[in-house]
């Protein structure tokens, strides 16, 4: 198994959660995406839990290459977030499964153990909002998050964040006029007046997710 975690403190606690279990090992980690691709290629880990926010780095273009390298490799997203906003993302992204860090350990072992056997860990409650997209996707359509790609919701959380143009490009590895052009793509999703108008939104979705 291979854990990807920018905070030291929660790879060591979940290490020693994994390697007190029957049959689970840890075999390496990392707290960024571009040198978790690399090891990942190289040692070939049964299973990948990761979180989603990451050091210089998102969690969900790392699934993606991941799929384009290692697809047959399981991933298993272990997130501070709630699932209502990026559970799908990451299961569409190719993750087999979604589980926020404050369920119990338990239940995180059996998701891992899930997924290990080739199965999908989702809630209840994901399954219904996924149920609810399929029989009534109008009802997301209020909500302009869920219109932004991926890369469009990295640049909003980092927003949200606090973080200026540069700092957002230094942590997406992406040019500064490729940053201006998601923020005046997301400004028009939003029908925001100004950047201010926006940074306001940033700030008060990013507030929600803590």
């Amino acid at each position: 198994m291979f854990l990807v975690d920018d905070h030291p403190l929660v790879r060591d606690q979940l290490k020693q959660l994994i390697e007190r279990q029957r049959g689970l090992e840890v075999c390496g980690e990392a707290d960024e995406a571009p040198r978790a691709l690399t090891l990942i290629t190289e040692l070939r880990p049964d299973i990948v839990v990761l979180d989603i926010s990451l050091k210089r780095s998102h969690g969900l273009e790392l699934i993606k290459d991941l799929q384009v390298h290692c697809g047959d490799i399981p991933i298993l997203v272990l997130s501070m977030h709630e699932e209502s906003f990026y559970a799908l993302r990451a299961l569409r992204a190719g993750a087999s499964g979604y589980i926020t860090k404050l369920q119990p350990t338990t239940e995180v072992i059996a998701a891992i153990r899930r997924v290990l056997e080739g199965g999908v860990y989702v809630t209840e409650d994901l399954q219904q909002q996924i149920v609810q997209q399929q029989i009534g996707p109008q009802s997301q359509a209020n909500d302009p998050v869920e219109s932004l790609s991926d890369r469009e919701l990295e640049v909003f959380h980092l927003m949200g964040k606090g973080f200026g143009t540069r700092r957002i490009a230094e942590e997406l590895r992406i040019g500064i006029k490729s940053v201006e052009a998601y923020r005046t793509r997301i400004k028009e999703k939003f029908g925001a007046r100004d950047t201010t108008e926006l940074l306001f939104h940033a700030i008060y979705w990013a507030q929600k997710l803590r």
